[in-house]
């Protein structure tokens, strides 16, 4: 079981080094118009966090691993804040029928993220979006630097690592 437990901090320690070096932009999040939980209209080009990198989750209320991954963020949310200054948006792309579903589980869960709807699922195709949960990290010039698909207990450790990991390389390129 250590070895077990050694070899696979051997393989995040890689992934979130090969990360690191190489930040390079993969894409630009698309310019579609959805709403938040408010009803208010959001253009997802627009998405910013004041020049810091930022986390857009896709997820749905009926998708369990989805909210599991939000929910273990949030426990650390305040922390990840604090030290990295990241900001994490949610993506519901839950459809007309369950769409009235999140809001309710956004607070009844107490999830102090950005969530936005994506009912059409517009924002779903656009970002190549196939299964949720699906993670994007986005650099503070809103570029897609790096992407996952699906969670499990302690890949928010690896989300984390990244977000530290690009916060340094882009408080050095400045």
């Amino acid at each position: 079981m250590k070895k077990l437990i050694f070899f696979s901090l051997i393989i995040l320690a890689g992934m979130r080094l090969a990360a690191q070096e190489e930040f390079k932009p993969l894409f630009k999040i698309p310019s579609i118009v959805v709403t938040d939980i408010d009803g208010n209209k959001i253009n997802t080009a627009e998405l910013t966090n004041n020049g810091k990198p930022f986390i857009l989750s896709f997820w749905a209320t009926w998708c369990k691993p989805c909210v599991k991954e939000l929910t273990t963020i949030a426990d650390v949310y305040q922390d990840w804040q604090d030290e990295t200054g990241v900001k994490l948006i949610a993506v519901s792309i839950d459809n007309s029928r369950s769409v009235a579903q999140v809001k309710p589980m956004v607070n009844g869960k107490n999830w102090d993220y950005q969530v936005l709807l994506d009912v059409n699922n517009e924002l779903k195709r656009a970002m190549n979006v196939n299964a949720v949960p699906h993670t994007f990290l986005v650099n503070g010039k809103g570029e897609v630097v790096w992407q996952h698909t699906s969670f499990s207990e302690g890949a928010e450790l690896e989300l984390i690592g990244l977000v530290k990991d690009l916060v340094k390389s882009e408080e050095a390129a400045k």
